[in-house]
Formats: structure tokens, C-alpha cells, sequence
């Protein structure tokens, strides 16, 4: 297991009490699944949760839920504010260590391509891949090594190098980074006659304000 979380059960609650609730440092949550007969609703220390998001959000996680024992798990749904984007609720789905699941892992770019040291630019299109595996075969990360990777090339799904067990359900062709060439810099004439346009259109601007005002 990669985390052990300790929660508490509780009632189902009026939205009043819930942000009674996250104003005491924790967050309400659910857990449902396979071999529980109905959803538990249950109260976690906000900070756990925080620390699991920063390390693996996708990890494996064993949760000890009072009067029902231990479960294995893993988050399923986040809610967040719309707003401030701070955590509101969680969903955990109780998993089967025997049965293949499919969940998302993050893309770690290894090396710095021939092409970003020539001047281009990398072009970052995938930050996750989606995977089937069994739960404890789960990686922390899928590495992608750039270093090869020219100015005009591509690295695609179908380059990666997986972890045994790991499968991916991304088509291959799926292209993950591509390396752009560089961007053109503009010569000191060039430079020059955009400045000239760019205070001749101030020079517009303020004119056409200034009638308005009249």
C-alpha cells in the first residue's frame, strides 16, 4: 500500500454542516464499491488529502473506516470550489487487488532534447496516460525520454517504455510532446518598424479618443 488514511463516519449532513465541517481543517467524503452494501459517507483530516494529492493522487490507499475495518481503495472524484479551486469533497471507490482496474498516471519528461539546446521550444501535449494494470502494479510516473528528440520530431505513446504489467489505452499514435522550431528573431530594421507601427497606432488611438470626448 502507498497510503494509509484514518477517517471518521458520519450522518449525512445539510451543506450548513459540511462547511462546518471543512472550517475545522477536514473534508467530507464517500466511499463506495464492490463489497460494501450501500455508500459510506465518512470525514477525513483535510491535510491527509492534501499530502496524498502532492505525492501520488492515484495511488492505492488503505482506509480504515470504524465498525466497517479496512479497505482498499482509491480516489475517484474530487469536487472543488469553483472559485478558489480548494478541495470541497472526495470519492473513493473501494478496489479489488485481484482485478485489473484503469486509472491515469503522470508523464515525467526525462532528459533535455537536441532540439530545445538548438534554440526550439518543447511543446508539452499529454501530461497523463491512461493505463490498465493491477492495482499494485500502479507506477508513481510513466518516464518519456526527450533527449533524442530534434527540432520537427515527435514523441508518441508507442515510444514509451512501460513498466511489465502496465498496458496503455491510449491509441499509439497519440503524440505526447513534439519539439517546435525556433521562433524567428526579428533583425534591428525589423525591430525598429514595429516600434514605428506600434506608436502609430497609440498615436490612433489617442486620437480617436480624444473626438469621442468631444
Amino acid at each position: 500500500m502507498n497510503q494509509t488514511l484514518q477517517v471518521e463516519q458520519r450522518e449525512v449532513m445539510s451543506q450548513g454542516a459540511l462547511r462546518q465541517i471543512r472550517l475545522a481543517g477536514k473534508l467530507p467524503g464517500v466511499v463506495y464499491g464492490k463489497g460494501l452494501e450501500s455508500p459510506v459517507t465518512i470525514t477525513l483530516e483535510s491535510k491527509q488529502v492534501q499530502a496524498l494529492l502532492r505525492s501520488n493522487p492515484h495511488s492505492v490507499i488503505e482506509m480504515d473506516v470504524p465498525r466497517i475495518g479496512k479497505q482498499t481503495v482509491m480516489m475517484a472524484e474530487i469536487q472543488r470550489d469553483s472559485m478558489s479551486r480548494e478541495v470541497q469533497h472526495i470519492d473513493f471507490k473501494r478496489i479489488d487487488m485481484n482485478e485489473k482496474i484503469h486509472t491515469s498516471v503522470r508523464i515525467e519528461l526525462q532528459g533535455k532534447s537536441i532540439g530545445e539546446q538548438e534554440g526550439g521550444m518543447i511543446q508539452i501535449i499529454m501530461h497523463e496516460l491512461e493505463i490498465e494494470c493491477y492495482p499494485k502494479d500502479i507506477p508513481d510516473a510513466i518516464v518519456a525520454d526527450v533527449s533524442t528528440l530534434a527540432v520537427g520530431d515527435q514523441l508518441s505513446v508507442s515510444d514509451l517504455k512501460l513498466p511489465a504489467g502496465v498496458a496503455s489505452r491510449e491509441e499509439a499514435s497519440t503524440v505526447i510532446v513534439s519539439i517546435l522550431a525556433p521562433q524567428k528573431a526579428l533583425s534591428e530594421d525589423e525591430a525598429d518598424a514595429a516600434a514605428d507601427k506600434a506608436e502609430e497606432d497609440r498615436k490612433h488611438s489617442e486620437a480617436a479618443q480624444a473626438v469621442d470626448k468631444k
